[in-house]
């Protein structure tokens, strides 16, 4: 069985032990100029360069091409020079946007989040709702809920009564007013 060049550089690239680094030489092969480039490490490459374009995985694409290079979502076309990327500006993605999707070159967002969730409860903008009887609260277009506390003034009475579903303490047998000390100390 006759090897022809090519398929012997191939069998000494594939078993590097059976042959000293003298064996093979670069002047035995010249590379055509156009055709590979060299490092520092005397390791040819081809070059691609005005032929085709070669992506992060080594895969070659021919002039005009379109790719997506890598992980982008975004196409590149092969050109003379090399990849020439669409990079357009992305919109912002809206701040109560809760679903993005990024099928496209730019994140679009799917979903935008059009309630306000307090304590495991979610309410619909400019819901009112009382979670307790001294509490008053209200979902805001900001998705964000604002809560007032009722303010109760001071009983007039020494006994005063918490009744279920009321916030303010009352009065349960009418006024029983308080005497001061400092009426106490003027009766004397």
């Amino acid at each position: 069985m006759a090897l022809h060049i090519h398929e012997a550089c191939i069998l000494l690239l594939v078993i590097p032990g059976l042959v000293t680094s003298a064996a093979i030489s670069h002047e035995d092969y010249p590379a055509d100029e156009g055709d590979q480039i060299s490092s520092n490490d005397n390791l040819i490459f081809d070059d691609y360069r005005g032929k085709g374009c070669v992506d992060d995985s080594g895969f070659v694409y021919k002039l005009g091409e379109r790719f997506f290079p890598g992980h982008s979502n975004c196409p590149c076309v092969c050109a003379l020079d090399g990849p020439v990327c669409d990079q357009p500006e992305c919109p912002k993605i809206h701040p109560k946007c809760t679903k993005v999707e990024h099928n496209g070159c730019c994140p679009e967002c799917k979903e935008v989040k059009n309630f306000c969730e307090y304590h495991g409860k979610n309410y619909k903008i400019l819901e009112e709702f009382k979670p307790s009887p001294c509490e008053w609260c209200r979902c805001e277009p900001s998705n964000e809920v604002h809560c007032v506390v009722a303010d109760c003034a001071v009983p007039e009475c020494v006994n005063p009564v918490y009744e279920p579903e009321q916030c303010c303490p009352v009065c349960k047998n009418g006024r029983q007013l308080v005497i001061s000390v400092t009426d106490m100390k003027q009766t004397h």
